[in-house]
Formats: C-alpha cells, structure tokens, sequence
C-alpha cells in the first residue's frame, strides 16, 4: 500500500506532470565515439566535437595551401629557397628588399601551417638537412647502412627492443617493412654519431620523420640536423644534459606565462619534469595528434 509504483501504475493525469529526462543534444555528441585515421594513418578516437576541431584545422591548412599555390605561381615553385635572414646579416649591404619579403612572408606561412604535399620539401630546404646532405658523397646514405649491416651493438639491441613498441597498431610503421626502415635510419645515425648512439625517444622521432619525409635517406638527414644544428646539444647523450637545460627553461617559462598553474604544481610539490621530459626527448610525437605534430614541429627547425 505504501510501497513505490511504477509510473505505468499511476493515473493518466499524474503521469503527464511527470518530467522525461532526455540526455540533451550535447551529451549525446559527447558519448558518440567516432573512430577514423588521420592523414599520416593514426587512428585517432574520440567524440563529434573532438571531429569537428581536426576538422576546422584541416580546413584552416586547406586555406593555407591555396595561399602555398597562390605564391607559387607568382613567386616561384621555390620561391621560399632565398637566402634567410640570418644568412643575410652578414652581408647586409647586399641583401635584397625582396628576399627579405620573401622571409617575413615565409614566417607568417609556417607559423599558420604548411600544406602536407609540401611538407617533405619545405622541411628538407629550410631545417638545413639538404645543405648538410650536399656536404658529403652522393652514396654516403646507402655506404652507411651497407657498412653497418649485421653489427650488433649495445645501441642496435635497444633499437631492436624498441621497434615493436612504436606506434604499435600503425598500419605500416607497425609493420616489417616499417620496422625494417625505422631500423636502418637508427642504426645508420648511431654509427655515424657515437657520442649519441641510440637514446629512447630518437624512435618515436624517426618514425615521424619517415611518414612526414617519405624517404629513408631523406628521413635520416632531417634526423641529423635536428640533433646536430636545431637542438640543445647533449639533448640524447647519456647525461642527458641538453634534455635538462630544456627542463629548467620550459619551468622559467611556465612560471612567467602561467604563474597560477606554477605555483598550483609548486604548493603540491610536483615536479613538472616527470611528464614534460618525455615531451622533449619524443619533439611531443606521443603527445599531440600527428596533424598538430606536423603543423607545429618547424617552430623547432625554424631558420628564418
């Protein structure tokens, strides 16, 4: 008599003054997952929302490329190759109003992202791999890994250890083929820079540079102008020295963009390395969408 009814055993009248709670539009988008590959073949999962943001960036690099194109036929299909400005100070009698154009032009387009046809060639040219490259015999690539064949060396066995836990799942990286070329371009740079050998981290950025680049060869000189020209020296020797400079430099930046965020980790006496170390070794290759990773990585190789 006293017990709970069901709203069936109510009467008519009563029922209707009964609120139905629906789920609003919003949270359904956000409990529908959608599961889709990316331009460099990561599967990337998440909500509606989630898909229309990687959707507005593709459209805002879509834009970009028809200005890429636009520059391209008036300037050039190479246009961006001039002479950057640093090159230009020390010969600043002679630089030219229009190569200095085409830098701050420049500039602007990279930092608002580079069109993925593009990005192979604009890497290469304007990181200095291509310059390093023509420093040295035409075979050099090829004589490297013909010469290394069958070594076995502390950094190799890591190397082989590490190969199946990159980007595990990717449909060709996590492959033997993927496998076999992430392999050569480690291997090849451990012998060519022994001081440096093999450090984990080096993995997961090779195998972006093999999706980004196309090539192996092309992959292994964007490796090594990052670590010999771009980066921190010492970032991926033992001591990892390089690696903490960045770690003191990224907490006096954190401290002077976002004291609130500062002193929060501060007062809990959290030490923000533990999670930002991997995100310098790894160039933020296991942290970011490859998309964003792609879009954002020449902020590091910038020479403009």
């Amino acid at each position: 008599m006293f017990g709970t009814q069901s709203q069936r055993d109510l009467p008519l009248e009563f029922q209707s003054q009964i609120p139905i709670l629906r789920p609003s539009i919003h949270t359904r988008r956000a409990n529908l997952t959608v599961k889709f590959q990316d331009l460099y073949g990561f599967t990337v999962e998440g909500n509606v929302d989630d898909v229309n943001v990687l959707n507005e960036v593709r459209e805002k690099v879509r834009q970009q490329g028809r200005v890429w194109w636009s520059l391209e036929a008036n300037k050039g299909a190479n246009w961006y190759l001039q002479p950057s400005i640093s090159e230009g100070i020390a010969l600043k009698s002679s630089l030219k109003f229009s190569a200095l154009a085409n830098a701050i032009t420049l500039k602007r387009l990279i930092r608002k992202g580079i069109p993925p046809v593009l990005r192979p060639k604009v890497w290469f040219s304007l990181s200095g791999a291509a310059k390093k490259k023509s420093t040295v015999p035409e075979s050099y690539y090829n004589d490297l890994i013909k010469a290394t064949e069958g070594k076995v060396t502390p950094a190799t066995r890591q190397i082989d250890h590490d190969l199946p836990r990159t980007f595990p799942g990717h449909p060709w990286l996590d492959t033997p083929e993927g496998h076999a070329a992430l392999r050569r371009v480690l291997v090849g740079y451990s012998f060519r820079d022994s001081d440096v050998g093999y450090c984990q981290g080096l993995n997961y950025v090779a195998a972006l540079l093999l999706l980004v680049m196309k090539t192996e060869e092309d992959a292994f000189w964007m490796l090594a102008v990052l670590l010999e020209n771009v980066l921190v020296n010492d970032c991926y020797t033992n001591n990892l020295s390089g690696c903490h400079v960045e770690q003191r430099v990224f907490k006096d930046f954190l401290a002077k963009k976002c004291p609130r965020i500062a002193m929060h980790l501060e007062a809990m006496e959290f030490d923000v390395s533990l999670v930002a170390t991997e995100w310098f070794l790894c160039l933020f290759s296991k942290s970011l969408p490859s998309e964003v990773k792609a879009i954002l990585s020449l902020s590091k190789i910038e020479t403009c």
